[in-house]
C-alpha cells in the first residue's frame, strides 16, 4: 500500500504520441464494408486477424502467445428451431407460451434435442445466493431437476440512490447478482433443469424487443470439453404479461411475490405447476482467434500489464431502409481496437518499462465475452502475475469532456490512480448516468475481473468542453441509435479529441503500472477480492 500511495502522489499524464491520423486509418479500415462486419468465423474475421497482426508487427510488438500471434478460441453455434413452445400444466388451465410473442428460450447444451419434461416450477425471487450479504433465495428448497422462475435485476433496484450505502445490493446500481448471466449460472449450480427470467423493461434496462431481435440467430458459446452439458438444460426469458398468466394459474399474484422477494429472508415458493418444452437444434463448431502482441519488460518481464479490446462485431445483420445489411461496428468496437493499437505504438516508441505490456484483441465479445473469457481461463501469462489493466470498448468520438466516468465505481485501487490522472487533465469524477444498466459486467474487462485481475473500465463523462449543457447527452443519444445497426459507420466528421484525452489517461495508467512495483487490488468488500488474493498467494 505504501508503494501504491507513493505512485498516486506522483501521478501525472505525460505527453504521449497518440496519432489521430492512425486512429482514423485503423478505425476506417476495420469498419469498412470489405471487413463485412467482422463476425467470428467469417471471411471478415480472417481479414481482421491478418490486419491486426500486420499492425502489431509494424508497431514493433512481439508475438504474444509463445511465438504465435493468435490464440485459438473454440466456439459452438446452436441454432434453435423456432417452432418451440413452453407449456405449463397443473394449474387452473394449461398455458402455452409462444416463441417471440411470449418468451424466448434456448439451450447452451450441444445436443440435437433438449427435452424439458414436466419439471416442477418454483418461484425463486431474484435467484441470488450471496453469502457475503447474508442472502440466499435458494435456502430451504431443492430445485434439482426443476424449473425456476426468476426476477430480473436485484432486490433494491428501485432505490433512487446508488452505491454501497444505498442498500444491500447497492441500490440503483446493478451488482453482478442482478445480471441475467449470473442468474443462469446460479441456477446451474443449484441443479435446475430450466431457468426462466421474467422480463420487465425498467429493471432489465432494455425492452423485450432487444431479446427477440437476436432470438433467431445462433446462440454461440465456448466449445468446452463437456459440450455445455453442465449448463441448465433450458434457459430463457418470458414477458411480464406471460409470467402474470402463468403464476395466476397457480393461484399466485406476481406483484405480491415481487414485494416478498425484496425482503431479506424471502423463501422460494414451490408451485403446483410443471413446465415442458422440446428444443430442436442444429450445431456447428468453429475456431476463432484472439490476437496477442507483447512488449517484454526490461527487468521484470514475468509481471504483465494488460490492455484489451474486442475486434469482433455482428457481421451481416437485418438490412436498413437503404438495403445496407452490414453492421460495420465503427464505434463498437473498431474505435476501441484502434485505440489499443495507438497505445501499443506509444509504448513501443519509448523506453521499455520494467514490466511487460500485453495487448489482446479478443474475439466474440458480442456473443457473451467469449474471447476474453477463454483467455482468462487459459491465460498465456498467469493471472496472478497480471498486475491489472484497461479495457477499451467504444471510444469517445464526440469531443473533449470535462469529466471521467468509472463504470462500477468503488471496486478497486485502480480507480484512484485513474482519478488522479484525470485531475491532471483538468477533469473531475462524474457518476455513471445509468448505473442500473450494469455496464461493468457487459464488456471484456469483466472476464478478467471475475478471475481476480483488477481492470479499469472508464471513459469520458460530464459535459463537452466549451459546449452548452446537455450537448454531450444529446450526442450520446444520437450515437445510441446506431448501436448494433448498419448505421454504426465511420464518419470523417467525428471529433477525436475526447478519444485522445482518454487514451492518454489509459496510457498514463499503464505506464505507472509498468514502471512501478505496485500491485493494485480490489477493495476488501469487492466480490473479486478473495479470488485475487488467492491468485496472488496473499495470506488471510
Amino acid at each position: 500500500m505504501k508503494t501504491l500511495a507513493l505512485t498516486l502522489l506522483l501521478a501525472s499524464v505525460p505527453a504521449s504520441a497518440i496519432s489521430v491520423e492512425q486512429l482514423k486509418i485503423d478505425t476506417r479500415t476495420l469498419s469498412s464494408d470489405a471487413f463485412e462486419g467482422r463476425a467470428p468465423g467469417t471471411a471478415g474475421e480472417a481479414k481482421t486477424v491478418d490486419y491486426l497482426i500486420g499492425r502489431m508487427k509494424a508497431i514493433g510488438l512481439q508475438p504474444g502467445n509463445k511465438g504465435q500471434w493468435t490464440q485459438d478460441v473454440p466456439l459452438a453455434a446452436i441454432t434453435l428451431d423456432p417452432k418451440v413452445t413452453l407449456r405449463f400444466a397443473g394449474g387452473a388451465a394449461p398455458i402455452t407460451l409462444n416463441y417471440i410473442d411470449d418468451m424466448v428460450v434456448w439451450t447452451k447444451r450441444q445436443v440435437a434435442r433438449q427435452v424439458l419434461a414436466d419439471a416442477p416450477v418454483v418461484f425463486v425471487g431474484y435467484g441470488i445466493n450471496a453469502p457475503e450479504r447474508g442472502w440466499n433465495d435458494y435456502a430451504g428448497v431443492d430445485v434439482r431437476g426443476k424449473t425456476v422462475i426468476i426476477l430480473v435485476n436485484d432486490p433494491d433496484w428501485e432505490t433512487k440512490a446508488a452505491g454501497k450505502d444505498a442498500g444491500l445490493f447497492e441500490g440503483r446500481a446493478m451488482t453482478y447478482y442482478g445480471r441475467y448471466s449470473y442468474k443462469y449460472e446460479e441456477a446451474m449450480r443449484e441443479g435446475a433443469a430450466a431457468a426462466i427470467i421474467i422480463h420487465d423493461t425498467e429493471p432489465a434496462a432494455y425492452p423485450f424487443t432487444v431479446i427477440t431481435s437476436t432470438a433467431r440467430a445462433p446462440k454461440i458459446d465456448l466449445d468446452l470439453p463437456d459440450k455445455g452439458m453442465k449448463r441448465v438444460g433450458v434457459e430463457g426469458w418470458m414477458t411480464r404479461p406471460a409470467a402474470t398468466r402463468v403464476l395466476a394459474a397457480a393461484g399466485l399474484d406476481l406483484a405480491t411475490l415481487e414485494t416478498a422477494a425484496k425482503r431479506k429472508g424471502f423463501k422460494a415458493v414451490p408451485t403446483k405447476l410443471t413446465a415442458s418444452a422440446t428444443l430442436e437444434n442444429s450445431i456447428t463448431r468453429s475456431l476463432s482467434k484472439n490476437v496477442l502482441g507483447i512488449l517484454p519488460g526490461a527487468s521484470r518481464p514475468d509481471e504483465v500489464v494488460l490492455y484489451s479490446a474486442h475486434w469482433d462485431h455482428l457481421g451481416r445483420c437485418a438490412a436498413n431502409a437503404a438495403g445496407d445489411d452490414i453492421c460495420n461496428g465503427a464505434v463498437d468496437n473498431a474505435s476501441g481496437t484502434a485505440g489499443m493499437l495507438a497505445i501499443a505504438a506509444d509504448f513501443a516508441a519509448g523506453k521499455r518499462p520494467a514490466r511487460s505490456l500485453l495487448f489482446i484483441a479478443v474475439t466474440a465479445e458480442e456473443s457473451g465475452l467469449l474471447g476474453s473469457r477463454w483467455y482468462a481461463e487459459h491465460p498465456v501469462y498467469p493471472l496472478g502475475q497480471t498486475v491489472g489493466g484497461v479495457n477499451m470498448d467504444s471510444l469517445n468520438v464526440i469531443g473533449r469532456m470535462d469529466g471521467l466516468t468509472v463504470e462500477g465505481a468503488g471496486k478497486s485501487e485502480l480507480e484512484a490512480m485513474a482519478l488522479r490522472l484525470a485531475k491532471a487533465q483538468g477533469r473531475t469524477l462524474r457518476a455513471e448516468a445509468t448505473p442500473e444498466k450494469g455496464f461493468y459486467f457487459r464488456s471484456d474487462h469483466f472476464s478478467f475481473a471475475k478471475l481476480g485481475v483488477p481492470m479499469l473500465a472508464a471513459g469520458s463523462g460530464g459535459e463537452l468542453a466549451g459546449k452548452p449543457a446537455g450537448s454531450a447527452a444529446a450526442a450520446v443519444a444520437r450515437f445510441g441509435k446506431d448501436y448494433h445497426q448498419p448505421s454504426d459507420e465511420y464518419s470523417a466528421d467525428w471529433d477525436w479529441s475526447g478519444a485522445v484525452q482518454d487514451l492518454e489517461l489509459y496510457a498514463g495508467l499503464g505506464r505507472e503500472l509498468a514502471t512501478g512495483k505496485a500491485w493494485p487490488n480490489w477493495f476488501a468488500d469487492s466480490e473479486f477480492r478473495a479470488i485475487r488474493d488467492a491468485s496472488r498467494g496473499v495470506a488471510k
